[in-house]
């Protein structure tokens, strides 16, 4: 009996070892039905308890262990009867906002059935906000429901954006780094301008920011500390100046700056000397700042003899249409107009009435910019030499803010020999007359009126007072206003018949004879 046993016993180890052995051989990837035939649980408890119950091995009168066993089996039992969701790919999945998600897939079994195709698939996934969210993969049928999870992290993996103007800024050596302008933008969180960390050190300034997501971005912008700006002159008085001959020249002055320097007039040399004998002379004033940089500019010095009244070219033949008292909206602009279309030059002696945009049109347009006067009130003007001159001062200051030119070209209001001025300050046109001209002014009166401001109230009259005046002997100096309606609309007959008749145009410069009347006062 005992040999029995034994036996029994040997033949219990022969089948665990074969067990094994056929474990180890079935560790390669078999079929669902192989492996389950191969490893059956069922059999292996089978043939156990039947070779113990066989050689008597078996526990007796001890119930709890037949409930184990059962309890086993039928756990195996429910494991392969139980349907299972097999997620594939990362779990959990990380992806950027905004990215499209393409979920790796999943597969089902129950038994040796494939149930993929059973299994619903819920998500609340947002891909546009930032999250953690879950894919749920759901088997439900009967008794059956089954779930799955994978978790899907949708992050912010861009760098935001610092927008700075430049890149390098220049300042003077000792001067201290100017706030810089800038702004943080951020594709997920928006503006993040308030968040910039902002370092200055000796030569650079340093920008950071980090967004919501810690994704950081720097910026750095370089400083220079060279003075690479040139100081600037500006001269007092005018960049050119007239004198009579046996005249003196007094400087007027200058003043120079520099960006780093600050005021360096003292610094400046002046080059060139100014005779008193007819001719044109160059001032020449330069200085340099404690950088080496350098400027120079240049004044003009003009030395004619404005006693000759014959000074100047004389134009035979050459009509010079020239226009008083503007501008003017709606008579000046169109006076310009007409002349922009016959390719005619003219001459406009302005105030300070009208639109500044006129006066830089007729500058812009090639235009002679002359001086009548600012206010035109014969009262004022007249009234003394100092009053006469401060008002001229007034136009040309205007002139000159407007087109940066130095009018020297003038008109007396009621021309030179108005007697009107006799009403308050007698002897003032003789006196005025010879001081513009001392001053290195020009001064034209007319030989031919229109009589715009008078009489001619018509086009038709405008248009027969000028052409009936004209002469090929000499210069014609039109008297018009391009305040008056019938002088617009006169003009292109007056152009159109001095083209026929073959006179030329022309504007009054410096070097023009000077058409003057006779003083009478």
């Amino acid at each position: 009996m005992a040999v029995d046993s034994k036996k029994k016993k040997d033949e219990i180890v022969k089948v665990k070892k074969e067990s094994s052995k056929k474990k180890a051989s079935t560790s390669k990837k078999k079929t669902p039905k192989e492996e389950l035939t191969k490893t059956n649980i069922f059999t292996e408890f089978t043939q156990i308890f039947e070779i113990k119950k066989e050689a008597n091995i078996l526990p007796k009168k001890n119930p709890k262990y037949y409930l184990l066993i059962i309890l086993i089996i039928l756990i195996g039992l429910i494991y392969l009867m139980w349907p299972k969701i097999t997620i594939l790919g990362d779990n959990p999945v990380t992806i950027n906002y905004n990215e499209v998600y393409n979920d790796p897939g999943y597969k089902g079994k129950w038994i040796f059935k494939d149930i993929t195709n059973k299994i619903k698939v819920k998500s609340k996934l947002n891909t546009t906000k930032i999250g953690t969210y879950k894919v749920i993969y759901q088997f439900k049928y009967s008794i059956f429901n089954i779930k799955k999870e994978r978790t899907v992290l949708v992050v912010d993996n861009i760098d935001p954006q610092i927008i700075v103007p430049t890149k390098e800024i220049n300042i003077c050596p000792n001067d201290e780094i100017p706030e810089i302008k800038f702004e943080a933008i951020d594709e997920y969180d928006g503006d993040i301008t308030d968040k910039v960390i902002v370092n200055h050190y000796e030569d650079k300034i340093l920008l950071a920011v980090s967004d919501n997501s810690n994704n950081t971005v720097g910026e750095e912008i370089t400083v220079d500390r060279t003075d690479k700006e040139n100081p600037k002159i500006e001269l007092k008085g005018k960049e050119t100046i007239y004198l009579s001959v046996g005249g003196s020249y007094n400087e007027p002055g200058y003043t120079a700056k520099d960006n780093c320097d600050g005021d360096i007039t003292d610094k400046v040399e002046i080059f060139g000397d100014v005779s008193t004998s007819a001719g044109e002379y160059t001032r020449a004033y330069s200085v340099t700042d404690s950088a080496g940089n350098k400027t120079e500019v240049k004044r003009k010095i003009v030395v004619r003899n404005y006693n000759l009244y014959n000074s100047g070219s004389i134009g035979n033949g050459v009509i010079y249409l020239t226009f008083d008292d503007g501008p003017s909206e709606g008579t000046t602009n169109r006076i310009l107009d007409i002349l922009a279309d016959e390719g005619i030059k003219a001459t406009f002696f302005v105030t300070c009435r009208g639109p500044d945009y006129l006066i830089k049109r007729m500058y812009d347009e090639g235009h002679t910019v002359a001086l009548h006067t600012c206010s035109h009130e014969y009262s004022q003007v007249y009234s003394s030499v100092d009053n006469y001159f401060d008002d001229l001062n007034r136009v040309s200051n205007r002139v000159k803010n407007i087109t940066g030119y130095d009018a020297k070209i003038i008109r007396f209001p009621g021309g030179s020999s108005n007697t009107i001025s006799r009403n308050y300050s007698y002897g003032i046109m003789s006196t005025l007359t010879g001081m513009v001209l001392d001053k290195g002014y020009r001064y034209f009166d007319w030989n031919v009126d229109s009589n715009d401001a008078g009489g001619a109230g018509s086009s038709t009259q405008v248009y027969y007072n000028v052409i009936n005046n004209l002469s090929y002997s000499r210069s014609n100096v039109i008297l018009m206003h391009d305040i008056k309606p019938q002088t617009r609309d006169a003009l292109r007959d007056i152009i159109q018949y001095g083209k026929q008749e073959g006179y030329l145009f022309g504007k009054l410069e410096n070097d023009t004879y000077m058409i003057r009347h006779s003083v009478n006062n």
